[in-house]
């Protein structure tokens, strides 16, 4: 069984001037990036099965991109190189207690095509993971992102979902980013949000009152992060809030793909139809282990680099 992800692998450059705005800062460090990246990354550092639906530019850069992929297990067969953009870059600054922010000069990423995933086979997949923050701007990639959503639907794969937003990305049409993410948390049978997402989509002022809201919109399991708090759970008629582990942050880029990473890897043998029934205590400890490698990743520098730290022995 095998794992889809779908979105951006970009390049991070991080400022390492600790507390200084990308204005002020000096230094930086170049990693390897995008959301749906790490998850992937994340993933097959776990030990499963995972391949990577992405566009790079034909540059060292997408070079790079694809042979660390590699290098971490994920397979790139779906990775294409574009000879006339280049790849995405993000440019990030480290505040304190690990927090970012965010300039991104966009690439190749957003011109992955339905046409170059014509010959994917969804059938090859258990999970297909949406995972882009740049996969509801204008663009190829928006609409290979709701083909494949549908398309994922029409073959029964287990859908997930993160909607990774970003103000830079969206600060002027916030509203195309809240319509667009509602098929996705309708239509999935899991979905992870933060705090910050879930009062956004939902217009609500807490975090209850929101998972309140999604509920009556779709029958999915998802989960509310809330940093170093942990994880608030919803199951059928339950929500629960599922604690982390104390950790000294360093850098809290990757962590909630690698809290994705770990729920996708725990359910990579289940349909969707035995998703349905799996018990309450049995997701309350899938969440506590996504929530210790989310923590676990925050205590080195760049997400492709923790992930390197990370296999399924956190989980005992």
């Amino acid at each position: 069984m095998k794992v889809l992800c779908i979105g951006e692998a970009l390049i991070d450059m991080i400022c390492t001037d600790r507390g200084s705005s990308l204005s002020k800062g000096q230094n930086f460090l170049k990693k390897a990036g995008g959301a749906p990246a790490n998850v992937a990354a994340a993933i097959a550092a776990l030990g499963a099965q995972v391949d990577m639906a992405a566009k790079v530019g034909k540059d060292p850069f997408g070079q790079h991109l694809i042979e660390l992929l590699q290098e971490m297990g994920v397979s790139t067969n779906w990775v294409i190189q574009d000879p006339h953009h280049f790849t995405t870059f993000a440019f990030v600054s480290l505040m304190e207690e690990g927090e970012r922010d965010f300039y991104f000069n966009r690439g190749a990423d957003g011109q992955l095509s339905s046409e170059d995933l014509a010959a994917l086979q969804i059938k090859d997949y258990s999970i297909i993971h949406f995972g882009s923050a740049t996969g509801f701007l204008p663009g190829p990639l928006q609409s290979a992102y709701t083909d494949l959503l549908a398309k994922a639907k029409e073959n029964n794969a287990i859908i997930s979902f993160d909607p990774n937003y970003r103000h830079l990305l969206f600060q002027n049409n916030t509203q195309s980013f809240i319509d667009q993410s509602w098929p996705f948390i309708e239509q999935c049978h899991f979905f992870k949000l933060s705090d910050e997402e879930a009062l956004l989509i939902t217009g609500c002022d807490t975090v209850q009152h929101a998972a309140a809201a999604l509920r009556k919109k779709s029958n999915a399991v998802f989960a509310i992060t809330l940093g170093k708090e942990g994880t608030l759970l919803s199951v059928g008629d339950h929500l629960e809030m599922i604690g982390s582990i104390a950790i000294t942050p360093v850098d809290a880029t990757g962590a909630g793909d690698a809290f994705v990473g770990a729920v996708l890897f725990q359910l990579i043998n289940y349909t969707a139809a035995q998703l349905q029934v799996i018990e309450l205590v049995e997701w309350k400890k899938i969440i506590a282990n996504a929530n210790k490698a989310g923590a676990r990743t925050c205590e080195y520098m760049g997400a492709m680099e923790a992930f390197k730290h990370l296999n399924n022995s956190i989980f005992n």
